[in-house]
């Protein structure tokens, strides 16, 4: 079983929908969900939409939630029991998250996405918003008074914060005003590829000193700059499982191939999901079956239970 962390799906599911097609998923199930078991339906806070952000988020969850009623093979889940029920069931259960806090313009909307099905809170995308500044911001600022509160709500509440996009000040001010476990739902080490979307080694230790989890990610300029290939991929894994040990490292692929202008934009070997088999093969050579399992599936579910319930 595959639990992947983050898919910007919806934004994809948006766009057909909006041209009038119907059972976008489904017809493309072969595609999108080899060996996907449970996934992160984030809805990303895509910057030309800020504007009107709100509505949009809305929109997008409304058409996600439509063309998961128009089939049987999936299930919006709210906590771990749902999740294992809807796999028992042979569906692949969908988390629902938003990549980018812009749609939370207060702690009433939160409440409001989390009644929605929100769980998965990725606090910025990579630029500032009311919440913190992100990666690609020139500024270094933290998390603001209302990100403080956001934090707050959000453990209230039961939603998990990823810590994936923020810059450093606003990740270690998290981890201040929190004791509950984080994740990172797609980034991976810096040392080993040094992007300011990676994590440095002080990051991750505090992530897994959380109980918290880090998923790596398939995006091109995250895994190498000169040959990003799925042996280097597997190699992020291995070099943060060495680090802070199996139970804090997971998948979180992002796929991005069905994007408009993003095609070609994979790793090789690891371009889509029929690739993930091959992923598996390689991690069962330089791990046991137990650590893979956690690194494909348990450990997130882990998380997920603590943080959700």
């Amino acid at each position: 079983m595959i639990f992947d962390a983050h898919s910007d799906l919806p934004t994809y599911v948006y766009e057909e929908r909006g041209k009038g097609k119907t059972r976008i998923l489904e017809e493309k199930f072969n595609e999108f969900f080899n060996g996907i078991s449970a996934r992160v339906m984030s809805i990303w806070s895509r910057p030309e939409k800020r504007p009107v952000i709100l509505r949009y988020t809305l929109e997008a969850i409304n058409r996600l939630f439509k063309d998961v009623e128009e089939s049987r093979k999936f299930e919006i889940v709210g906590n771990v029991k749902e999740m294992e029920e809807a796999i028992k069931a042979g569906k692949v259960a969908f988390w629902l998250g938003i990549e980018g806090g812009e749609p939370v313009e207060s702690l009433d909307v939160l409440e409001v996405l989390y009644s929605l099905g929100l769980r998965v809170l990725t606090l910025t995308w990579s630029l500032r918003n009311q919440i913190g500044d992100g990666v690609f911001e020139r500024t270094k600022g933290g998390l603001t008074n209302f990100g403080v509160e956001v934090v707050g709500k959000a453990e209230e509440l039961g939603i998990i914060l990823d810590l994936s996009h923020i810059n450093e000040a606003g990740f270690w001010d998290t981890l201040d005003v929190t004791g509950f476990p984080v994740i990172a739902s797609h980034s991976n080490a810096k040392t080993l590829c040094d992007n300011p979307r990676n994590l440095t080694d002080e990051q991750i230790k505090a992530i897994a000193e959380r109980d918290g989890v880090i998923g790596a990610v398939a995006i091109p300029a995250f895994v190498d700059k000169e040959k990003p290939t799925i042996e280097k991929y597997v190699e992020h894994i291995e070099y943060m499982v060495n680090l802070v040990g199996y139970k804090h490292v997971g998948l979180g692929f992002d796929f991005v191939y069905y994007l408009p202008g993003w095609s070609g934009k994979s790793i090789e070997g690891l371009e889509n999901e029929s690739k993930i088999p091959k992923l598996v093969e390689l991690l069962n050579e330089r791990f046991s079956k137990k650590e893979v399992e956690g690194i494909t599936f348990e450990n997130f579910k882990r998380v997920f239970e603590r943080v959700i319930g």
